[in-house]
């Protein structure tokens, strides 16, 4: 299910910026519009160069100290999104590139991301253990089915063909 709205979401993207494109060449003029496009480009380049140089310089601080750089991790992975989005030709395009570069909008999106994408994937994959969602007493309200026998005390075999 999640991959049909991916596929849907890659499509779109250069549909709206051909469409935004052909919009505002319309609008503009095509020289002012490609020039627009190289200009928002060679700019969040920069931006992104940048902000990795210092993205870095905060992820070795952090290991130096011993501490875990999550967030560094995660800007890294932002700045590389953002160098692709900027690399695409398009307005749509360039605009969802600086909203990942810039630190100011970074930092929402970071949040949102570790939220609703990083926990719940890593509570997955740990049982729990990364969020502290572990049980320690009792059983989990998880509905086993079939996989789950009443037993009383003197008997050991659970499977009814081993009788």
């Amino acid at each position: 299910m999640r991959l049909r709205w991916l596929f849907v979401l890659l499509l779109l993207i250069p549909l709206s910026d051909a469409l935004l494109l052909v919009l505002v060449a319309d609008a503009v003029g095509w020289q002012v519009t490609v020039a627009l496009v190289v200009l928002t480009g060679l700019l969040g380049m920069l931006l992104v160069r940048a902000e990795g140089r210092y993205t870095l310089q905060r992820l070795q601080e952090k290991l130096a100290r011993g501490d875990v750089p999550t967030t560094e991790l995660m800007d890294g992975g932002m700045l590389i999104a953002a160098g692709a989005f900027l690399l695409t030709p398009g307005l749509v395009t360039d605009t969802l590139g600086f909203l990942l570069a810039v630190p100011i909008t970074r930092a929402p999106i970071r949040a949102v991301l570790r939220r609703f994408v990083v926990q719940p994937y890593l509570d997955r994959r740990s049982g729990g253990f990364v969020t502290g969602r572990v049980w320690t007493a009792g059983f989990p309200d998880d509905d086993y089915g079939d996989d789950v026998y009443d037993v009383d005390g003197g008997s050991y075999s659970v499977d009814d063909d081993a009788k």
